[in-house]
């Protein structure tokens, strides 16, 4: 498997989509030759999935790459155009109607069976990374749609919040974000978090796990019953693919 998971679409400074892990994604579409990629928008709520697809092909032209971007929305037969992709990009937005989306098109087990055991190239930021774990319940996006579904896609398997904050605001006495992750390894003990914040990613390699910062922000761990421990890229995280939830 060869899967990017990026905590958001871009940091300060970027024009394009994904820029700030340019040198990661030129690396992997080039090692794997994926030129037909296949955009999954459907968690864009806010523009059209149409103009989505269009700011990613615009991303990979700057890149250099000679890959076709196409959105998975416009396709007759969404599992088909999955299984005949050599590439899946997952876009952000929000994790509920993505997942949900997802599974009312049974689209889980096709994408899972592309990127595990086919090999197919996987980049996904913010909510494309959420799906990536075994279920979506560390998101931090409202649950705006009824008939919310939990599992995912289970690349992974442990649970991540992108755009993860380590902050408290001045005037505002709701949770912050760590106390939000507490609550959830009060209830689910068994059940790691990384926290990745902007400007950072995941990258699973046959099953290799590593860390990548563009800011030198650290990933932090959160386990139930442990003061939460900071990984800076380059230290070894691998302990967590052999995690079970």
């Amino acid at each position: 498997m060869d899967i990017l998971l990026l905590s958001n679409g871009k940091i300060a400074g970027n024009n394009h989509v994904m820029e700030f892990a340019s040198e990661a994604i030129i690396e992997q579409i080039q090692r794997t030759k994926a030129k037909n990629l296949v955009l999954i928008p459907y968690a864009v709520i806010r523009s059209s999935h149409d103009d989505r697809v269009a700011l990613v092909q615009q991303t990979f032209d700057h890149f250099g790459l000679d890959c076709k971007v196409t959105g998975l929305h416009r396709s007759e037969d969404p599992v088909k155009t999955i299984q005949e992709a050599d590439g899946i990009l997952v876009s952000g937005g929000n994790t509920w109607v993505l997942n949900k989306t997802l599974h009312d098109l049974g689209l889980i087990g096709p994408i899972r069976k592309a990127v595990l055991d086919n090999g197919i190239p996987y980049i996904g930021w913010s909510a494309g990374t959420n799906i990536g774990c075994p279920t979506i319940r560390t998101t931090n996006d409202m649950p705006i749609i009824t008939g919310a579904i939990l599992p995912s896609l289970n690349l992974v398997p442990f649970q991540i919040n992108p755009h993860y904050l380590e902050a408290s605001v001045e005037g505002h006495f709701g949770e912050t974000r760590d106390e939000r992750i507490q609550e959830f390894l009060e209830v689910n003990k068994h059940e790691p978090v990384v926290g990745i914040p902007e400007g950072t990613w995941l990258h699973i390699l046959d099953g290799k796990l590593s860390y990548h910062t563009a800011n030198e922000k650290p990933l932090k761990l959160f386990s139930h019953g442990k003061d939460p421990v900071y990984y800076g890229a380059g230290d070894d995280i691998q302990f967590l693919m052999e995690h079970s939830c």
